[in-house]
């Protein structure tokens, strides 16, 4: 087996890509480019530089074609998580933004998810188990609190960002800040996103004092009006700095 490197837009695959490789990161590359509606087996055939009766061929219909693209992006966003997470709190994210590229996975995912599609929940459903998985790792290595619903944070965190995805030219337009660029990891302009982000996720939002109040309503509605009891985290102990940061 070959050595990996990044291919044109972010995509990770072999040195020697087969074929089937190319043709499923040109797809991912046109998805991107043109959407699911307008990208036809023609298109993507003349990007990877084969026949479409190739493509065809290897993956059977657009559908499987899709599901290749959808693994393949699955697989590089749980590769980069799974080693952040890893890495604890001495994580150097900077570091990481500029050794990884997955540019052309978050094009991808902002056009795709606007299909309304059973692929595009499948996609959705992938991604959430994922970031199950590696919010834990985060938890282990002692760079993530703990959770009391960890399924309901994932599911959180997970359509929160892609909605950010989704939304992207609307982030660029007010931050100045592109996600779908494939150098964004090299862009001094990405700070200016990860900062606010990481103050939300790390700081808070909500003082204390009302994080003790929504807790005590939480609690109070959910005893009146359900036999199952559900365990609602009391407000986050926090430094003076931090809480008046997030308020």
């Amino acid at each position: 087996m070959g050595s990996t490197s990044v291919r044109p837009h972010g995509i990770t695959s072999v040195d020697d890509r087969t074929a089937r490789a190319r043709i499923r990161d040109s797809a991912i590359v046109c998805f991107a480019e043109y959407g699911v509606a307008d990208t036809t087996v023609r298109k993507i055939a003349s990007a990877a530089e084969v026949s479409p009766g190739l493509v065809i061929h290897h993956f059977g219909s657009m559908e499987g074609l899709r599901s290749a693209c959808d693994e393949h992006v699955a697989a590089a966003i749980r590769q980069v998580k799974e080693g952040a997470m890893s890495a604890g709190p001495e994580l150097d994210v900077f570091s990481v933004m500029r050794e990884t590229n997955i540019g052309s996975a978050a094009a991808y995912l902002a056009r795709v998810l606007t299909d309304d599609s059973p692929t595009v929940t499948g996609l959705i459903d992938d991604l959430i188990a994922d970031a199950e998985d590696y919010l834990q790792r985060g938890v282990e290595s002692g760079m993530l609190r703990p959770s009391v619903d960890p399924r309901g944070r994932a599911v959180v965190l997970v359509l929160w960002s892609l909605g950010v995805l989704v939304l992207h030219d609307h982030l660029e337009r007010l931050l100045g800040v592109d996600l779908t660029d494939p150098d964004l990891g090299a862009s001094p302009t990405i700070a200016s996103y990860l900062e606010p982000a990481y103050e939300i996720l790390g700081g808070g939002v909500f003082a204390n004092t009302f994080m003790d109040h929504l807790h005590d309503t939480l609690v109070s509605e959910d005893d009146e009006t359900s036999d199952v009891e559900v365990t609602v985290p009391p407000a986050a102990e926090t430094s003076s700095t931090t809480e008046t940061k997030g308020t």
